[in-house]
Order: structure tokens, then sequence, then C-alpha cells
């Protein structure tokens, strides 16, 4: 006789889609599903029938999720709990995590997904909880949004904020990555301590080195005192080096080493000096690629890069231009009344290259000129109709292409498009233009231009056809 037991799952939500939904997939599953509607009823359940594993929603009618993690601590101190939220944002996720859940998801997600986190909390031993924060810790100004893609970013920023791990973030101009840095410092244990950032490209390669490490007195031309570098400044804290990718081969070996020693000598000194500091690196360059060209080092880039960050650029997140729209023109004065619908729309089909920054440059001048009237689409300077990345004009067109083809990878598997298709979906994306430009070359002659590609006439007429 077998006397095993289904897996019990308790389902915290009061959206009866959900609990359907998941009541379908524990009968295909082998799991026991058992919902309830509120955190309350859900703590009367579990006193007559302890579960494995409990599923809380954030918003829920009575006791928010986050507040009823405790109670069901002090109840169930060792089942694992996984936060599932549509409306989270950077606080929620940190509250998440200092409160040791198992697993924070994002809404909408799909049963794949929830099941292959419940199969992974039912396999996991648990330890005694760890502190919960009550402190209240100051929002960071900006560091807003609302869909999938930039909740998946606060998770990670608190995932990243309760470790010591050096972090790399990454993200083309404009999309905020010194936030999501000083995001990461202000709610970690060194937020006490200083937050040093300095951005690489801005220093002239001589003086890098003597910016970071400091420099003695008669070190060089021009070393008329002694200098505390970056380095030993951000002792206690946490160090932001921006554009990463800018630093000169020289000062890698020697970052190494700090990282590895803990000890900084200056630039013409010989006394190290301890220093012990949190390091978050940020690019918008593809550093691997930078690696792979021997302009970074590899060593340092897995040194750097051992937590990693992905910021989307604002037009994979249109749903949130509104939600920043309304905060910056609150700093300019403005409430979001002062938006039409049709400049609300205007904003939202831009493609944004300058990504945030630019947005909120955009919503400056059109205050300006607006006035104390509506914002209308007319008062908006011209859209930006290329990248800003000056390094692209540096770049071969097939690191070009790889880099978007990375971009646009990346993008579909966090928006979870086109699964189980994508090298379907690429080819159908890159023939189109391959194709033309080779016919528009040999002024239309398919068999000239089937040559050129390397493949049959009718294979090329057939695709063009399709296309």
């Amino acid at each position: 006789m077998n006397t095993h037991r289904a897996p019990r799952v308790l389902v915290v939500d009061d959206e009866p889609a959900i609990c359907w939904a998941m009541q379908r997939m524990g009968e295909s599953s082998g799991m026991e599903i058992a919902t309830a509607p509120s955190a309350e009823q859900a703590l009367q359940a579990i006193a007559k029938q302890t579960p494995n594993v409990i599923l809380l929603d954030v918003r829920l009618p009575g006791m928010d999720g986050l507040s009823a993690v405790s109670c069901f601590r002090r109840q169930l101190p060792d089942v694992p709990i996984v936060i599932m939220t549509a409306h989270g944002d950077l606080e929620t996720a940190v509250r998440a995590v200092r409160e040791d859940v198992f697993e924070y998801i994002v809404k909408p997600f799909d049963l794949d997904q929830i099941r292959h986190v419940i199969e992974q909390a039912l396999s996991a031993s648990r330890g005694e909880a760890s502190r919960t924060a009550s402190e209240e810790i100051e929002p960071i100004s900006g560091f807003v949004g609302r869909t999938p893609a930039m909740q998946e970013v606060f998770k990670s920023v608190a995932l990243a904020a309760c470790s010591d791990a050096s972090v790399l973030i990454t993200g083309e101009s404009g999309t905020g990555k010194e936030l999501a840095a000083k995001a990461i410092h202000r709610h970690s244990a060194r937020r006490s301590g200083p937050f040093v950032a300095v951005n690489i490209a801005s220093l002239p390669p001589t003086l890098a080195e003597s910016e970071l490490f400091g420099h003695v007195r008669g070190a060089f031309t021009g070393a008329d005192a002694d200098r505390v570098g970056l380095l030993v400044q951000a002792d206690g804290g946490t160090l932001f080096l921006d554009e990463v990718a800018d630093i000169p081969l020289p000062v890698q070996v020697k970052l190494l080493r700090v990282l590895e020693e803990g000890e900084v000598v200056p630039v013409g000194g010989r006394t190290a000096q301890a220093t012990d500091f949190r390091i978050v690196a940020a690019t918008h360059q593809d550093l691997w690629s930078a690696v792979e060209a021997k302009t970074f080092r590899h060593d340092l880039y897995f040194r750097l890069a051992t937590f990693r960050i992905h910021l989307p650029p604002l037009r994979e997140r249109a749903d949130d231009i509104a939600l920043l729209a309304e905060f910056f023109l609150q700093q300019f004065g403005r409430n979001g009344e002062a938006l039409s619908k049709e400049t609300i729309e205007a904003l939202q089909s831009r493609q944004w290259y300058g990504n945030v920054r630019e947005l909120r440059n955009a919503l400056e001048h059109a205050t300006i000129v607006a006035r104390q009237g509506p914002i209308q689409p007319w008062h908006l300077p011209d859209a930006i109709d290329r990248p800003l990345d000056a390094d692209d004009r540096k770049q071969t067109p097939e690191a070009l292409l790889q880099e978007w083809v990375a971009r646009w990878t990346e993008t579909m598997m966090r928006q979870r498009q086109n699964e189980g298709r994508l090298h379907d979906a690429l080819l159908e994306l890159v023939e189109q233009p391959l194709f033309r430009a080779v016919l528009n070359e040999e002024g239309g002659n398919f068999k000239a231009a089937a040559e050129r590609l390397g493949i049959h006439r009718t294979t090329l007429r057939r695709k063009i056809d399709s296309i």
C-alpha cells in the first residue's frame, strides 16, 4: 500500500483565476493545492493542516502578504514561503528578501515557472529565518517602475543589497545604472559608510591611477601634496565605478590586486593602506567582448561580475513612461494632469535611445515651453533617432551585429517571447535585410544573388515570397 502523501501547497491569493490555475497545475503535477483568499484565513488553515510550501500574494484584503510572513514564521518556522506580486517596487523586494522568503515571483508568471519554484522549495531545507528589517530607508529618487521588467530589477537589487559580493550593472546609457548602485548601497549593511562614485570615462588615462589609488607628494610633476585615492575614501562603504570598461589595462592590474588583498599603495608610495569597500561596477558596453578583444582582463571581469544586473532600455518598458513622467513633472512643480492624453501617447511611441535621462530632459523642455498650460505633443523636443553610445562608431559591423543579437536575445528571454522558436524568429528578422541587400547589389538577379548567398535560387525565391 502506498502511503506517500502528495506535497501540500497553500496558495494565499484573492484572485480566483490564480487559485483555479494553481489547482489545475497541482492536479497535473501530483500536488495537493489548498487556497485561501486572505492571510487571516490562511493562518486559520495552517493551524489545522501544515503545508509544505506557502505561496503568498502581497496585496490581500486585510493583512498584506509581507506583514503576514512573520505570523507564518511563528507557527511554521521551517516552511518555505514564496512571495507573489504584480505591483512590486524596490521597497517590496527588499522587505521580501530581508524577511528571508524562499523566492520572490513577479506576476504574470507561467505555470512551468511556478511549478519549478515549488519543486525547488520542496527539496530545500529551511534553517532559522534571518533578521527582519524594521528601519525605514529613504527610497531612491527616480528609481521607479511597475512593469515586470523593472520588478525583476528591484528583486535583483534587493538580493544584491543583502550580500557583499561585487556587482556588475549593465544597460544602455541613461537607464539609471547609478541609481541602481545607490539603491544597492542604501539597502546594504554598508549604508552608514560612504558611497563614492567615479566615472572612469571622464578621467584622462594618465590621471585614472592617481584618482583611484591616490599619490604621495612628489610622485610626478604637479603632485605638490599627498592625495587620498577613491579606493581609500570608500573604506567601509561602496565604490561605484561607472564605465568600468574604460579602465586602462595597467590600472586594471593594480585594481585586481586591491580587490584580492584589501590594500592600496598610492602612486609613488611604498606603504600599503588597508581599505574595505564593496565594489559596484557599471558599463553600457559588452564587457565580455572587451575581454575577448584583450582590452579588459578576464580575471578582473570575473572579480567584478560576481552578481550581474541588467537594466532594460526604456523602450522595452513603455508602460512605465507615464509613471516616470508624473514623477519628473512633480520635480518641475507640475503634476500628472499637466500631460494631455495625446502627449502620453506621443511619449510612449518614442524609441527613447537616451532612455530615462532623455525622457526627463524632454519633459523639462516641454514644461518650459508650455509654461503653466497643459503639455501638448508639440511642446516636446525632437526625438533622438539613433542609439547614443558613441562607441558604436568604433565597433566593426560584425561586433555591432553580435551586440544587437545579444540584446535582442536577452529581451526575448526576459519577456518570454518566441519561446521554443528563438532561432527561427531571429532568422525571420535578419534574412529580409540580408536578401534584399544582396538582390539590390546584384540588380535583382536571383541567380547571382543566390550564388553570393550560397543558397539555391529556388530557396531564395521561396524565402523572398514568404517575407
